[in-house]
């Protein structure tokens, strides 16, 4: 997918975009903002690169002070903001726009306070996912959420999206190990919400925070859990002739009681692709490949890779092999964790984040197929099927208009079905830009003019992240009501 051409600015906009600039190098320094056209491209896109924006300028701060400034003046001058943390979005959350400045927290990323007797770490949000597990593993913790781009995504864009990864099964995903923030709002007021316990008095404001998509404010600071590591852990790896075989083993898994730690799932594509680039140990003759893992002590870990091959055997796996060694653990992760770029390397492709409930899961997986053979499209499926949340890889040709126009939507019909069956748009990756229109197929216009007053609550103006989340002509009717609102007071 090319970029929409825009017309060339006119003299009126460049002076005004000289203006904010020279501004901003007043305000913060030189060296905490990109005004360049070099400087800036390397902002104008998030990992959804079907879409391209130039933003007008960047900012780096450093410091939650520094963030308050930009956003206070940006308030006062009415000019629009984009937070952005290592860009990793897969659904445009972190799209600039021509008329946005981006704020980036990807400098703001020290480590406050260590807390292990009470299991949480006060952090700057532009740490790294694995650098807090990196920081506190010598003491035997880490921490949980682990999404597929942990080495370089940020806590701020976890925060935003609400990541999960493979472990959430057992650890939930990032509201369910956040406690507290530190956010700047759009006027530069600086609010702490939560705090360093598991429940905070009042509502629950962290749960509104939590996936909120930049759209309440910018978080600079947060404390999070942090966990004891267990024993020891162990993966498994089950093959079976079908997905919808695959799936009906974790549902009966999961209907057994039984908790792993992961449950990861592979079509043949996706095994295929990943065993190329990884060598990770994957078998090729099978149709869909489920990664189990449990962990704890070694008897534990024994009876529970006992518990679920006797679950399995049921299903006639044509594959049962259990990790032997640290080595071969390493390379069965490595080939997960590294699916998302392996199939980058063979095609363009459209990543979906639907999710739907576990039962639903077999007959889904058929319909995933079948829609995508419909539109002329290969798809691979790459998920974390303990908790129902789907990440089928539809793979299309970016240079042909046609081709990206079927994987659109291909997509659009694969999240629909996700919200038939009793599921939702999004488990991780947010809604972005790429869900935007979609919004309506969730929600009623009621439920949409609810979230939508409660952004108004924290952002009046809507000059945060601005044309994500919501519908456009539903954000146009709520601006139009809000206006007329102040007006009569």
């Amino acid at each position: 997918m090319t970029s929409i051409p825009l017309p060339l600015p006119d003299a009126a906009i460049v002076a005004r975009r000289q203006s904010i600039v020279a501004e901003l190098f007043k305000l913060l320094g030189t060296d905490r903002v990109i005004a360049d056209d070099d400087g800036r491209r390397a902002y104008e896109t998030d990992a959804l690169t079907a879409y391209r924006r130039m933003p007008l300028a960047v900012l780096l701060p450093q410091s939650t002070a520094e963030v308050a400034t930009a956003l206070k003046y940006c308030h006062a001058n009415g000019i629009k903001v984009v937070a952005r943390g290592a860009g990793t979005s897969l659904a445009g959350g972190a799209l600039p726009a021509e008329d946005a400045i981006v704020i980036t927290v990807s400098k703001m990323r020290r480590v406050l306070d260590l807390d292990y007797p009470n299991r949480i770490a006060r952090v700057e949000t532009g740490i790294t996912n694995l650098a807090i597990t990196g920081t506190v593993a010598k003491e035997g913790f880490f921490y949980a959420p682990d999404p597929s781009s942990q080495l370089a995504c940020t806590l701020a864009g976890n925060i935003g999206m609400n990541s999960g990864g493979a472990h959430c099964l057992k650890y939930g995903v990032t509201t369910n190990n956040v406690l507290g923030a530190r956010m700047v709002l759009m006027d530069g007021e600086i609010v702490d919400i939560g705090g360093s316990h598991l429940d905070s008095g009042g509502y629950d404001l962290m749960g509104l925070i939590v996936g909120s998509e930049g759209q309440f404010g910018i978080v600079t600071e947060a404390t999070v859990r942090i966990l004891k590591s267990a024993e020891g852990a162990r993966p498994m790896m089950l093959g079976f002739n079908s997905s919808e075989v695959a799936g009906q083993c974790v549902s009966a898994i999961i209907a057994a009681g039984l908790i792993p730690v992961a449950i990861e799932f592979m079509d043949r594509p996706a095994i295929q692709i990943c065993e190329a680039f990884a060598k990770a140990g994957y078998p090729l003759d099978v149709e869909a490949l489920l990664i189990v893992e449990v962990e704890g002590s070694d008897s534990e870990i024994d009876d529970q890779l006992g518990a679920i091959t006797e679950i399995a055997k049921r299903f006639n796996p044509s594959v049962v092999k259990i990790s032997d060694s640290p080595e071969m653990s390493a390379k069965i992760w490595k080939g997960r964790k590294s699916a998302f770029g392996a199939v980058g390397r063979l095609a363009d492709y459209i990543c979906m984040d639907g999710t739907i409930p576990l039962g639903r899961l077999p007959e889904v997986l058929v319909a995933i197929t079948e829609i995508c053979q419909r539109y002329q499209l290969k798809v691979a499926n790459i998920f974390h099927a303990g908790d129902g949340n789907l990440h089928p890889l539809i793979l299309f040709d970016a240079n042909d208009p046609d081709s990206a126009a079927r994987a659109e939507l291909a997509g659009n019909e694969i999240l629909t079905l996700c919200v038939k069956v009793g599921g939702c748009l999004t488990g991780e990756h947010g809604v972005g830009i790429e869900k935007r229109d979609l919004m309506s197929v969730q929600f009623n216009p009621t439920d949409l003019a609810v979230q939508m007053r409660i952004k108004t609550v924290f952002d009046p103006d809507w000059l945060l992240n601005p044309a994500k989340v919501f519908p456009l002509d539903a954000r146009i009717m709520a601006e139009i009501t809000e206006r007329t609102a102040r007006v009569a007071a």
